[in-house]
């Protein structure tokens, strides 16, 4: 399993990158496609990732690039 942040960060961006409509989704509040990035982090990992720390990250990076990520 990968829970390391230093590993996932790359994924989580990757993702957030690849998937802007999504991204600004949940930016508006939105909290259904958070499930959708976590997922595609999920694949990008072939599954080795730990999902609530993926969730975490994505929370964190979504709130860095600029609002609130929902609940």
């Amino acid at each position: 399993m990968q829970s390391s942040p230093d590993e996932l960060l790359p994924l989580v961006r990757e993702v957030l990158d690849a998937n802007p409509e999504a991204v600004a989704q949940v930016l508006g509040g939105s909290p259904k496609p958070l499930g959708f990035l976590v997922g595609q982090v999920m694949k990008r990992s072939a599954g080795q990732a730990v999902p609530h720390t993926v969730q975490e990250l994505l929370r964190a990076e979504l709130a860095r690039r600029g609002g609130t990520a929902a609940s």
